[in-house]
């Protein structure tokens, strides 16, 4: 069997690989438009930062794993392809800024009726909305050589960070496919695939509306739970409670469980905002407006939640940042990953850079380039990418904390503390670091929802 991934981004690359590592049986080549991608897939320094991805990629990479920007021969040889391409939020047109923009998905589709003549299983790996399959079928169904597609959604659960460990052991594997003779035929082929290597029972088969439609709700589940202890967190802070010890104490209620239940400066990634966003949109089509107006509110809340801290900070620092250098611990918009995608960072840079801040952003992954890619439009004498927290925060006003990177809290906050300005201030928007020893330090530290020490 010969698989292949159209898409070598942060969903088709890693799930192709751990594939690959798992059925070395099966020739996996992952293909994209992007001719740079795919020349650091071969290279050592690959576009896509995930712990255990690298040292996988060393150790197959020619044997049944493959990176290609041949894309018409990949089609041509592979049994399954899958969609592993960008359906980002439509910026123009109908739904602009809340429907997926299928241009991506479309191309490919095209392509493969184009280039294919045999018949193929196409697998719907990128985020796509309900029915999408529909299209789909009607762009194949145009191909000059008689081919027939099945056509099966398998969305991904995996978390950036942890995509690896997700891939291999993943809490279930969702595919869904046509009640038909030929449909059952091709889930089951992929079924085979994926049992290589992940329990059975932890393969749900379905229709295939139900797992398109699966993939976003499970986000929407998620973001609504962040969103839900955020809000409290705004009431805790007001109230004196800590936060943390009310989530202990919902989520040892077994109804509710303590899973995403962590309060911060708000959610990111590539998924919450826009799977939401797609959701809204689908419920007004539908005309089931409230249900949009109740999942709307999810993003409200993410948004009032990241201003909310950053309108704090200028509070604390005396309702003025013109001219004070800020120390940011982090633009990554979690720990482990390189990913800056809807990152809390950018809003709250971009709040303290209206203040006329000077930042001095510091990130073990994150580029650069992509920070100031993602503060474009801002002056560029306010922003300052260093590799060094200690330098930072040498002689800052405040420190920030945006991303929870482990490295930050091994550093030695008493010499961090007597290299910055007085009164030196600590805004945690990750509840990651002891706010008692930092102010017995000296700092004046706040956390989200946390009371003062």
């Amino acid at each position: 069997m010969k698989i292949c991934s159209m898409g070598a981004g942060y969903v088709g690359g890693p799930t192709m690989v751990v594939i690959a590592e798992q059925c070395p049986d099966i020739d996996v080549v992952v293909t994209d438009v992007n001719a740079d991608r795919i020349a650091a897939w071969n290279s050592d320094h690959l576009p896509v930062y995930e712990p255990g991805l690298n040292s996988i990629v060393q150790a197959i990479r020619g044997r049944n794993l493959f990176f290609s920007t041949d894309i018409d021969e990949a089609i041509k040889t592979s049994d399954i392809i899958f969609l592993s391409v960008n359906t980002p939020t439509k910026s123009h047109g109908e739904g602009a800024g809340k429907a997926s923009d299928l241009k991506f998905i479309e191309s490919a589709v095209r392509r493969i009726a184009e280039v294919a003549d045999t018949d193929k299983i196409i697998v719907e790996k990128s985020t796509i909305p309900v029915r999408t399959a529909e299209k789909i079928r009607r762009i194949l169904e145009s191909n000059a050589h008689k081919c027939r597609f099945e056509v099966l959604s398998n969305p991904e659960f995996m978390a950036e960070g942890t995509a690896i460990q997700d891939l291999k052991c993943p809490d279930r594997i969702l595919i869904g496919g046509d009640m038909t003779d030929t449909g059952k035929k091709a889930v089951k082929t992929l079924v085979n695939v994926y049992a290589h290597w992940v329990p059975r029972n932890k393969i749900i088969t379905q229709h295939l509306w139900s797992t398109e439609l699966s993939k976003l709700a499970a986000n929407a589940f998620l973001a609504q739970r962040i969103s839900s202890i955020n809000a409290f967190s705004a009431l805790c802070e007001k109230s004196g409670a800590d936060i943390d010890e009310i989530a202990i104490a919902i989520g040892a209620d077994a109804r509710i469980g303590p899973h995403f239940l962590k309060s911060s400066v708000g959610f990111g990634g590539s998924c919450f905002k826009k799977d939401l966003l797609n959701l809204v949109y689908l419920c007004e089509h539908f005309k089931l407006f409230e249900v949009a107006h109740y999942w709307n509110q999810v993003i409200e809340m993410n948004e009032y939640q990241k201003h909310r801290f950053s309108q704090f900070i200028v509070e604390k620092l005396f309702d003025t940042l013109n001219g004070k250098k800020i120390a940011v611990f982090g633009f990554a918009f979690k720990k482990d990953t390189d990913d800056t995608r809807e990152t809390p960072a950018i809003t709250v840079c971009q709040d303290l850079l209206k203040e006329k801040a000077q930042l001095f952003i510091c990130d073990p992954k994150v580029s650069e380039k992509a920070i100031k890619d993602d503060l474009k439009g801002f002056d560029d004498n306010l922003i300052h990418v260093v590799d060094d927290p200690y330098k930072a925060a040498q002689g800052a006003h405040a420190i920030v904390v945006l991303t929870d990177w482990e490295a930050f809290k091994n550093l030695n906050y008493a010499q961090i503390f007597s290299s910055m300005k007085r009164p030196a201030f600590l805004f945690d928007g990750r509840n990651l670091l002891n706010l008692q020893q930092l102010t017995q330090l000296g700092f004046e530290a706040y956390g989200v929802g946390k009371p003062r020490f």
